[in-house]
C-alpha cells in the first residue's frame, strides 16, 4: 500500500509537470506588478450584500506545490499542528477490516487520478484542492461556487439550507448543499460514486457510495480561511474521521489557471509508467 501511493504520487507528478511548470510561469507574472496590494494585517473579512461573510478569493496554503511558502497540507490550528499536540487520526486508521484489506490491494494502475478522474476528498486534506494546491471560491447570497484547478472541477453549493436533490445520479464530487451557522458556512456533500479514491496522493483508500462529508468554512479575517471537515462512510470506516483543521491564505492573484489533464498514457513517454 505504501509503495503504491508513493509511486502514484511520483507518476502523477511526472504527468502534470508540463502544465504545472506552465502554471508556475504564469503565476510568476501574476505575482509581479499586477498583484493587488495586501490588506493591512488583521483587516476584517469582507461581507456580502446580505451581511454574510464573503468567502470569495483564490486560496492556497501559502504557495504552489514546490514553491516558496507552500504549506504542504499541514493542518494549522488543529490537532497535529506545529507546536505540539497528538498526531491526527488518518482516514485509513479507521478502516474496517474489509476496507483495510481492499486498500491493501490498490496499486499504481488503480489510481483514478492518473486517468484525470478526481478524488472524492482532496489530497492535502482540502476538498477544494482535489489533487492540486490552489482553489477559488466565488461567493454570492444564493450560491457559493467552489472551483478547482485540476480536472476542471467545480461545486455549486446553494446557501439556503435546501435538501439534497433526489433527481441527479451519483457523481465523482457528490451533491452539495450549504447553510449558514452564524459566520460559518456549513457544506454537506453526499451522493458520490464509489469508483474514486479518498486522499489519492496521500494514503490512498477506496470509499463507498455512502460517503458523506461535512465541512465548515470560516473566513476569520481578510486573508485567512479556516476549513474543518468530518468524513463519514459506514461501509468503510468504524467511526467518523475528523480532518485536521486547515488554514488557507489569500493568494496574491485573483484567478486560478486551467491545468489540462490528458491521462497517464498520453502524458508519459514510453516506459515511464509504473
Amino acid at each position: 500500500m505504501k509503495r503504491a501511493w508513493i509511486a502514484s504520487t511520483m507518476v502523477a507528478a511526472v504527468a502534470l509537470v508540463p502544465t504545472w511548470l506552465g502554471a508556475q510561469a504564469v503565476r510568476a507574472q501574476q505575482q509581479g506588478g499586477a498583484a493587488a496590494a495586501p490588506a493591512p494585517a488583521g483587516e476584517p473579512a469582507p461581507r456580502m450584500s446580505d451581511g454574510r461573510p464573503d468567502l470569495s478569493g483564490v486560496w492556497w496554503t501559502g504557495g504552489d506545490v514546490g514553491g516558496r511558502g507552500f504549506g504542504g497540507g499541514r493542518g494549522r490550528g488543529g490537532r497535529g499542528a506545529r507546536g505540539g499536540g497528538p498526531a491526527p487520526t488518518r482516514f485509513t486508521d479507521l478502516h474496517t477490516p474489509e476496507a483495510a484489506a481492499a486498500a491493501g490491494t490498490l496499486d499504481d494502475d488503480d489510481d483514478p487520478t492518473l486517468q484525470c478522474i478526481p478524488t472524492a476528498f482532496g489530497t492535502l486534506n482540502v476538498s477544494l484542492f482535489d489533487v492540486g494546491a490552489v482553489g477559488q471560491i466565488i461567493s454570492t447570497p444564493e450560491f457559493v461556487v467552489m472551483l478547482t484547478e485540476t480536472f476542471h472541477g467545480f461545486r455549486l453549493v446553494p446557501t439556503d439550507g435546501r435538501p439534497h436533490r433526489d433527481d441527479v445520479p451519483p457523481s465523482y464530487r457528490g451533491d452539495s448543499v450549504g447553510r449558514w451557522e452564524g459566520d460559518a458556512f456549513v457544506v454537506e456533500t453526499k451522493n458520490f460514486t464509489d469508483d474514486t479514491w479518498i486522499w489519492a496522493e496521500g494514503q490512498a483508500s477506496p470509499h463507498s457510495d455512502q460517503l458523506r462529508i461535512v465541512e465548515r468554512y470560516r473566513r476569520v479575517n481578510h486573508d485567512t480561511l479556516e476549513i474543518e471537515a468530518t468524513v463519514y462512510d459506514p461501509n468503510v470506516l468504524t467511526g467518523a474521521w475528523t480532518v485536521p483543521k486547515q488554514t488557507l491564505v489569500l493568494a496574491p492573484f485573483d484567478q486560478i489557471l486551467p491545468l489540462n489533464c490528458v491521462g497517464l498514457d498520453a502524458s508519459l513517454p514510453s516506459g515511464a509508467g509504473p
